[in-house]
């Protein structure tokens, strides 16, 4: 089957040829450091006419990306012994490594650094797509950490569209309390913030991350992971394994640069696997992993990389998600952080091609999409044969872990855009009949939200909703995640026994659980309804229409009222709400010139128009997800 796809994308057969963005020539000016590199790398001088190959990593600040280096190192190396001009190898020009940079979502969480963690999804696109395009590069293995800058370096790539294949880091073995011996991590840390025994917070903060490699749970990078995998454009068994696991510095490096060889030699680029078809694969296994409402964010993003302008009505309307979600995909494992166990966890139990292979044989998914392996997703999972599921880490279909799947997209007069996200996974309680009815309490930003957790926290009472406002993609600017605020209120929750939801126009860690619901949309600072909600105001979370209302905006008398009230306060301000944060560097007032609204993906485009190039129209198979066990 595979061998017919690639024929069907490359009918002529024809080999790789020189990009035309290969700038090196004859000039000896050019030729002078071309050959210096080429000496310094000890590779073949007269390769230097030909086209480029390399290796990219992601590096950050924080222990998530530790583990790049090393294996960017070992990838090059064994890349540069394929390179040459012997029968069998590549004749290629071989590149030096090159780096992105990125920001710590772990560290920054709660502070107004926050604001730059979804940008550095952006920058992560920009430098490298400048390094790609400049180098003409014709073949590329990217190492990635961390959340936002895999999604960066995936869409740089699907735009280059030249061949390439993605590994994961990998993720951070969990810690160990020393005192009770419960494993622990960054989540148990964050919801340790209240708490009064300084003792206790100073241990877990300790011991909570040893080691190095990416969050370890079903959080937004192993989210996102999963997704880059199941899209086609990383082998599925370099998902699972944990960034020290001696096989991603012994096994790994030699069949990915084996794996990149094929591609070049088929032809095969990122857009020939990165599809409508799995596209849809990729979300249907989020919703299955409980993953990060995160991903109602990045899937737009690579979507609109892989040539689609429109997710909702290329890929997968909300109507189908919903439907998807509640009648269609359970959850089939028990992770961090709506459960127990880790991703080290689901290594241990066979990889997340368990997974797959447990979806695929229930239904849900097409296997007849193509791979970076050269196969098609139903030959890779057969050459890998996992396990069956365990059913404690691992569960099957027919008797899954939860009966729906992860995530739920809503409407209703705060998000007639159908951008708001709920974790369903990570409900703890207050939706009895599939309903919740709360009473508003408003926070102009999250820092004021901060400081009333930490000076009042008994004025939240059972069955109040949050409303965090202005921390939008271009209010914040930046779109900011919660992972302080929500961990604060989870805590509060469990200590009390009572239930506390928060909705917000930014986002969440794929780490936060609760009653909360993110990227309402439009925003505040756009003059969306959230804008327009007071204090006391009824709001009614209905998962039985899939909406999400305030009682009160209803009434159109009411919301003309407010919306005249906000407009005239605008206009006082100069065009802009007052609450709206402050652009102070040239990158955050980019942001907030050019970002578009979360069902695009929240990225920034010239004028605030989503910018694809190349578009292209979706091709639809006959394959229609389904659940043989319903």
């Amino acid at each position: 089957m595979a061998a017919d796809i690639k024929k069907a994308l490359n009918p002529s057969g024809e080999k790789m040829k020189n990009s035309n963005t290969v700038l090196i020539d004859k000039n000896p000016g050019r030729n002078s450091q071309t050959y210096g590199i080429a000496r310094e790398l000890g590779t073949d001088l007269g390769l230097i006419h030909e086209p480029s190959v390399g290796v990219v990593g992601n590096k950050g600040d924080s222990q998530c990306y530790i583990g790049v280096s090393q294996k960017v190192e070992i990838i090059h190396d064994a890349l540069k012994d394929k390179v040459g001009s012997k029968p069998g190898q590549l004749p290629m020009r071989l590149i030096q490594p090159e780096f992105t940079v990125a920001t710590s979502d772990g560290i920054r969480n709660g502070t107004k650094e926050m604001r730059y963690s979804l940008i550095g999804r952006e920058v992560t696109n920009d430098s490298l797509s400048e390094h790609l395009s400049a180098t003409g590069l014709e073949g590329v293995i990217a190492v990635v950490a961390c959340d936002k800058p895999p999604v960066g370096t995936l869409a740089a790539i699907l735009e280059h569209n030249r061949p390439a294949i993605l590994m994961s880091d990998g993720s951070i073995r969990p810690g160990i309390d020393s005192e009770t011996g419960e494993s622990i991590d960054l989540i148990t840390a964050y919801q340790m913030a209240g708490s009064d025994d300084e003792k206790l917070k100073s241990r877990i903060a300790k011991e909570a991350c040893p080691g190095y490699g990416s969050c370890g749970g079903m959080f937004t990078y192993n989210t996102m992971q999963t997704f880059i995998g199941v899209v086609g454009m990383q082998p599925l068994h370099m998902i699972s394994p944990a960034s020290e696991d001696k096989r991603r510095v012994e096994e790994f490096p030699a069949e990915l640069v084996d794996y990149l060889a094929n591609l070049i030699d088929k032809n095969i680029t990122p857009r020939d696997i990165v599809t409508r078809e799995s596209l849809r694969n990729a979300i249907i296994v989020a919703m299955a992993v409980g993953g990060s409402t995160n991903v109602l964010l990045h899937a737009p993003e690579l979507a609109r990389a892989s040539g689609y302008k429109d997710f909702a009505n290329e890929i997968m309307s909300p109507e189908e998600f919903n439907n998807l979600s509640r009648n269609v995909i359970p959850v089939v494992i028990d992770a961090r952080p709506f459960g127990q166990y880790s991703m080290v966890d689901i290594d241990a139990k066979g990889g997340m091609q368990v997974i797959v292979k447990e979806l695929m044989d229930a239904g849900l998914l097409n296997g007849e999409t193509l791979t970076c392996t050269g196969e098609t997703l139903l030959e890779q999972v057969e050459r890998l044969n996992p396990p069956t599921p365990d059913e404690d880490v691992i569960y099957t279909v027919q008797k899954p872990y939860k009966e729906t799947g992860g995530l739920r997209v809503l409407g209703g007069n705060l998000s007639p855009e159908f951008s708001a996200v709920l974790k369903l996974a990570g409900v703890e309680g207050g939706l009895e009949n599939n309903i919740f009815m709360g009473t508003a309490k408003v926070f102009d930003g999250e820092q004021e939200l901060l400081k009333a957790l930490d000076s009042q926290a008994d004025m939240f009472e059972n069955f109040d909703m949050i409303v965090v406002r202005y921390e939008g993609p271009f209010g914040a600017p930046g779109m900011p995640e919660m992972l302080d605020s929500t961990s604060r209120i989870t805590a509060l929750c469990r200590e009390k026994n009572i239930v506390v939801g928060l909705m917000t126009d930014g986002r969440f860690s794929g780490g936060s659980v609760g009653l909360v619901i993110g990227h309402v949309g439009p925003e505040a600072a756009a003059g969306g309804a959230i804008a327009l909600i007071e204090n006391g105001d009824e709001i009614v979370v209905d998962l039985n229409k899939n909406e999400l209302n305030c009682t009160q905006l209803q009434d159109e008398t009411i919301r003309l009222e407010r919306e005249t009230i906000w407009n005239d306060l605008v206009a006082e301000n100069g065009g802009m709400h007052p609450s709206v944060g402050d652009a102070d560097t040239r990158l955050l007032n980019r942001m907030r010139n050019s970002a578009v609204s979360a069902v695009y993906g929240a990225g920034m485009h010239p004028n605030r128009s989503l910018w694809v190039r190349d578009p292209r129209k979706p091709q639809k198979s006959n394959f229609e997800p389904s659940n043989k066990f319903r």
